[in-house]
């Protein structure tokens, strides 16, 4: 059985009523959102201990950092109105002028970027009159913007997570309106689905080895996180979240930390950092110590489900600026 070690992350001290991690690089970097009771919403960067707010100065309605790459580059979106439409942001740290608004041309009804990997290329979702489509943008193309489209997604598919080979993750809702996590290689999408979940499956993060996390909600509608690895899946819940609460995993890196967040049982959410390493031998005794917040075993093997062909269409568009909804679940 894995061992699993949590590190509770503190608070954003500006965050009074939840501070929710969303994404991580290899530097340990690590993005997110908090609120406050206003309700207002605010990203943040989190370094060494250290936050530092990462708001778009025209988002004035609420901004989400949702990824963030090996150099820095953070991915997220803003809104200018109450409930209005969204915008994506790149906010580059080393250019003079760091933020750049994101916005798919196909996006008329909002735009969220949500993962970056080390060459820029992007995905993320947007909004039209028909639903939600998920989205690659290539920052080295004539034609940046392609639409990823699950085939079984009843238009709604949001793209979360790419690694360095441009392998996307995300989820869609079918006709059922059930969620589906997806992973989308070499022109094919697979299919993810937690045994132990319910009708609801999210993918969310994914690192260079394939490995993929994210969270599922079971039939009572409780929600854990879930690691995809090897064929199999290994679901995790913070011990802090309770048995009224919720586990997240938002994303992983090559390291194999994994970042997400918990629910306390009292509507307040919580960041963390954990890893998954092998239980070693009963005589070696060597991970006791390392733990530091809990150790618990998880659930054995779980298989990937189906796999299909990409016969999608693909929508390409002329540059209009870099691309770009916080992501939404039904």
């Amino acid at each position: 059985m894995p061992v699993i070690t949590f590190g509770t992350l503190a608070d954003d001290p500006l965050g009074i009523a939840s501070t929710i991690a969303e994404g991580i690089n290899g530097l340990g970097q690590i993005v997110g959102f908090y609120t406050t009771p206003s309700p207002a919403i605010h990203g943040f960067l989190y370094t060494a201990g250290d936050y530092t707010t990462i708001d778009d100065p025209l988002g004035t309605q609420g901004d989400f950092a949702n990824g963030i790459n090996g150099l820095g580059q953070i991915v997220g979106n803003y809104q200018i109105t109450v409930n209005g439409v969204s915008h994506g942001f790149l906010y580059n740290p080393y250019s003079s002028t760091p933020y750049t608004t994101l916005d798919d041309p196909l996006g008329t009804q909002g735009t969220s970027a949500n993962g970056i990997n080390g060459a820029g290329q992007i995905v993320g979702s947007y909004n039209d009159a028909s639903g939600t489509h998920g989205f690659l943008y290539n920052p080295n193309s004539s034609t940046p913007f392609t639409t990823i489209d699950d085939l079984f997604g009843n238009n709604f598919t949001v793209a979360q997570g790419i690694n360095a080979s441009g392998q996307v993750v995300g989820y869609y809702t079918d006709a059922n309106h059930h969620s589906h996590g997806f992973l989308y290689s070499g022109g094919i999408y697979t299919t993810l689905d937690d045994p132990s979940a319910g009708i609801k499956t999210f993918a969310e993060g994914i690192n260079d080895a394939g490995q993929i996390v994210g969270f599922y909600a079971d039939p009572t509608g409780n929600q854990h996180g879930f690691l995809y690895s090897g064929g199999s899946f290994t679901n995790v819940d913070d011990p802090l979240a309770g048995s009224t609460g919720a586990t997240i995993l938002k994303g992983i890196t090559d390291a194999g930390q994994i970042v997400g967040s918990y629910n306390d049982g009292n509507n307040h959410n919580h960041s963390f950092v954990l890893t998954i390493t092998p239980n070693p031998p009963p005589s070696s005794g060597t991970t006791a110590d390392m733990i530091l917040r809990g150790r618990f075993s998880v659930g054995g093997p779980r298989r990937l489900l189906r796999q299909r062909h990409h016969r999608h269409a693909v929508a390409q568009q002329q540059h209009r600026g870099f691309p770009g909804l916080r992501h939404q679940q039904q």
